[in-house]
């Protein structure tokens, strides 16, 4: 279903700690973890795991009875194992089982485009069970114009990485070029990461969902919020 290929999930994979995300992930797990400590639930399912890190933040918070996670990357999957923690390399789609909560952590459901989104958000409403949460962030219009776009370039010795990215009609494409040291070589990967703008409403319509929540998040902007956080319910 992702619209990005399994190679380009996992280049993103190598380089996820050079991009500054495990920086700003706690503020964005904050809120997660706000609205998960007000209600009564016993399983949680996250969707694109990643590496396994929130599962253990959460975990390691509220120690849920039953925690999975899926990813479509098998680099991720393995890093969540990794971390003890039962993970999959499958489509929700094709998962069996459903969920008191479902998580899409970091900006998931833009990497989905219209088509892609609708289906996954059925297969959401399905794998919750009756009065479950669904909980998710997206990027703003600001997120993506103001916080996005632009040219990175970081070289740890062992990697050189750039990026390049630009938004134009709704679409975020992001061109990742890496070097991989490899004795006294490097290697190159490149792959091309999309994402996608989708309004609030757009996301309560194709999900049949109720929405619970929305607040803002400032990641990096205190004058803008470049996310929203997002609480929908099974009714």
């Amino acid at each position: 279903m992702a619209n990005s290929t399994a190679d380009s999930l996992d280049l993103y994979a190598k380089v996820e700690d050079l991009l500054g995300v495990k920086e700003v992930a706690p503020t964005l797990y904050a809120h997660y973890l706000l609205f998960l400590n007000s209600i009564d639930f016993d399983s949680l399912l996250d969707v694109g795991c990643g590496s396994g890190d929130f599962l253990r933040q959460i975990q390691g918070a509220l120690d849920i009875l039953q925690v999975k996670g899926v990813d479509l990357s098998p680099l991720m999957v393995s890093k969540t194992l990794e971390q003890g923690y039962d993970a999959e390399c499958i489509d929700l789609c094709d998962l069996k089982g459903q969920y008191d909560v479902l998580t899409a952590v970091f900006d998931m459901l833009n990497y989905l485009d219209e088509a892609q989104l609708t289906q996954f958000l059925a297969c959401v409403k399905e794998h919750l069970n009756d009065g479950g949460y669904f909980l998710c962030d997206i990027n703003t219009l600001y997120g993506f114009e103001n916080v996005a776009v632009g040219s990175y370039i970081v070289d740890d010795e062992e990697r050189f990485l750039t990026v390049d990215s630009d938004f134009e009609e709704g679409v975020y494409s992001a061109e990742f070029t890496l070097f991989e040291k490899e004795g006294s070589r490097f290697k190159k990967s490149q792959e091309t990461i999309r994402q996608y703008h989708h309004a609030i409403d757009d996301i309560v319509m194709l999900s049949g969902l109720e929405l619970v929540q929305s607040d803002d998040v400032n990641l990096y902007d205190f004058d803008e919020s470049d996310k929203m956080f997002l609480v929908l319910r099974k009714v």
